[in-house]
């Protein structure tokens, strides 16, 4: 069965699952040391969602047409025995399962979520310089660490996809040098433009290295071609090496928006559904799981929020949206 889709007439094919909504970097452009410091009060472990309870609600997302989850964070690799997290969703039929982290723990943890039956996982990293990784990740944490746990990851058979957030006077110089690497790898790299997710990075247009420009950058030394979308509502525009080194990826969300085709839910670490990555507000599923609500009223209670869903944030990013109260993306996810 497949959820009715909203009324932009999206599907609901993708689900991201926040599993904690703590992390061990402080990213400038999602968690400032500022904002997020010694005394910043995190959910308390009795309100995040079980790894039973995930269980349930993917199995019910799944039902409902969700194709593929992604665990998200926060920096999901520090929640404790993820791996038997990973194993129940993995038994899930015809779930494609990823996982996106900061690399912080991948060298210690990929054999075992590999065994685990993860299928892939994506890693955070925003640059190979080491000065500018460690004044971004603001925890002082060395790349060398990061690419130790991308060697891992590839050791143990979980295809890599590598994300970089580009922002102006932080790292656009790191474009090329990370295309550079990146090629003949067997690693997907993606660009990502600077969001204005959240409240608390300071998000300004400014700040903000188009897409088009970080393919100029890449093409004057290395030409590309453009690749065709590989299904509806992927979000990168991929590009690949024309003398066959591999293929690159952007994500233009905010110079090119794909809200259009968004098929994506997202879940909080204590279980609120969030149906746009810049919502205002979420609805909770938790309640309705802790209440006693059967699979059958759950799933209820899904399809009415999905079916009234209207967003499109990206596509009306103005003025008028700048003040509205937004989730933080350490909270939801990217």
């Amino acid at each position: 069965m497949s959820v009715r889709a909203d009324m932009l007439h999206r599907p609901l094919r993708d689900l991201r699952i926040s599993i904690t909504d703590r992390c061990n970097f402080r990213c400038v452009y999602c968690m400032p040391k500022e904002v997020y410091g010694r005394d910043y009060a995190f959910l308390p472990r009795r309100d995040l969602l079980s790894f039973e309870e995930i269980d349930r609600l993917a199995r019910i997302f799944a039902g409902l047409g969700v194709e593929k989850i992604r665990l998200t964070g926060g920096e999901p690799l520090i929640r404790r025995n993820l791996e038997h997290l990973v194993e129940l969703l993995a038994a899930i039929p015809g779930l494609d399962l990823t996982l996106t982290t900061n690399g912080a723990a991948l060298a210690q943890k990929a054999e075992a979520l590999a065994e685990a039956g993860l299928g892939r996982i994506t890693v955070s990293l925003d640059s190979l310089d080491d000065e500018t990784f460690r004044a971004m990740n603001d925890v002082d944490f060395p790349v060398a660490r990061v690419l130790e746990g991308i060697e891992a990851a590839t050791a143990a058979g979980l295809p890599v996809k590598v994300n970089a957030v580009v922002k102006r006077g932080l790292n656009e110089d790191s474009v090329l040098a990370m295309a550079r690497h990146f090629r003949g790898s067997g690693h997907v790299l993606r660009f990502i433009e600077y969001m204005d997710v959240g409240s608390t990075n300071g998000w300004r247009l400014e700040d903000v290295v188009p897409a088009g420009e970080i393919v100029t950058a890449i093409q004057s030394e290395f030409p590309l071609d453009p690749l065709p979308p590989r299904y509806p509502g992927e979000v990168a525009e991929r590009f690949r090496y024309r003398d066959g080194a591999g293929e690159i990826g952007v994500i233009a969300s905010v110079t090119r928006p794909f809200c259009g085709a968004c098929t994506r839910a997202r879940l909080s670490a204590e279980g609120s559904l969030y149906t746009c990555l810049f919502a205002t507000e979420g609805h909770d599923l938790r309640a309705l799981l802790r209440a006693g609500g059967d699979d059958a009223h759950v799933t209820a209670a899904i399809e009415d929020i999905w079916r009234v869903r209207a967003d499109r944030y990206s596509e009306l990013r103005s003025a008028a949206t700048r003040d509205l109260p937004k989730v933080e993306m350490s909270y939801i996810g990217g």
